[in-house]
């Protein structure tokens, strides 16, 4: 099993895709969290992780604290553009949803249509544009993080 790392500020931040404990500091309940976290990304000095229903943030890798506890499970994190953008899925009794979230500071976050009823696997941010993906081919853009664009996958081999 692979092990997603980030390099930002001076430090690597590796987060196991198992159950990994995190102490909340700064503010937080000082309790100990059980976290399954899945993305990383760094962006104007703030390291922001996801995982299950939660998203994290750090100044330095080592200090974390729970921003939001949105109602959704969240797989994927970037930053670009002066945005960081987060992404995963919400599953109801009779629907499910891509979600995408976005944040200028990663503290105040923000819900955007996605346009898809797949989970949303990961994002990433290169070239001005965010790219967001899912199953069955789901491919997302945006130039901004808040409208998005469904885009048509290859066929064949």
């Amino acid at each position: 099993m692979k092990t997603p790392r980030l390099y930002g500020a001076g430090l690597l931040v590796a987060l196991l895709l198992t159950l990994a404990a995190c102490g909340t500091s700064g503010g937080g309940t000082g309790r100990e969290m059980h976290l399954y976290l899945t993305a990383v990304a760094y962006g104007n000095g703030l390291f922001v992780a996801v995982g299950g229903g939660v998203i994290l943030t750090s100044p330095d890798g080592v200090s974390w604290r729970a921003q939001a506890l949105p109602n959704n499970s969240l797989n994927g994190a970037t930053y670009g553009n002066g945005t960081f953008v987060v992404v995963g899925g919400y599953s109801g009794l009779w629907s499910s949803a891509g979600v995408i979230l976005t944040s200028p500071d990663g503290v105040s976050w923000t819900a955007r249509a996605s346009g898809t009823g797949n989970y949303l696997f990961g994002v990433a941010y290169g070239n001005g544009l965010f790219v967001a993906v899912g199953p069955g081919g789901t491919i997302l853009t945006s130039l901004d993080g808040v409208n998005w664009t469904r885009q048509t996958p290859p066929t064949g081999n």
